[in-house]
């Protein structure tokens, strides 16, 4: 079910975007608002070898600054390209990581907020698959 749009989420992720990535290197922006409500935002770091995408890196960046507990988070391409959904590893780190988080998708007019966890159906949720405190002694 679709929540309503952080609009100023967007905007700090689309200007990250537009002042911030530059060349191959940094392609995408990514902006989180904490529980507290203090926004973050990083960029991707490209590289041939795989490399980070603005999710994971806005996810480290918000840990560096005290902010433990995301609620929304987005991003945004650079060029212009507006809100760009996240790749199956970044869903499957942010459900991980806080698997009630909301998740800007859809372009232009179509924008909405989901829960992470309707971007992966019949998800792997790594908490679920760890042992107990009382299987770990047997």
């Amino acid at each position: 079910m679709a929540s309503p749009v952080d609009h100023e989420l967007v905007q700090a992720a689309t200007e990250i975007a537009r002042t911030r990535c530059r060349g191959e290197h940094h392609t995408m922006a990514a902006a989180a608002r904490a529980r507290d409500g203090r926004i973050v935002t990083a960029v991707n770091v490209y590289h041939f070898t795989g490399g980070p995408c603005a999710e994971l890196v806005v996810i480290g960046a918000a840990a560096a600054q005290g902010a433990y507990e995301l609620d929304t988070i987005v991003a945004v391409g650079d060029r212009d390209r507006g809100v760009v959904p996240p790749c199956g590893r970044c869903r499957q780190v942010l459900l991980d990581h806080f698997p009630g988080i909301g998740v800007i998708v859809g372009a232009h007019d179509g924008v909405r907020t989901v829960p992470v966890a309707d971007l992966l159906p019949e998800s792997y949720v790594w908490a679920d698959h760890q042992p107990s405190p009382s299987q770990e002694h047997s």
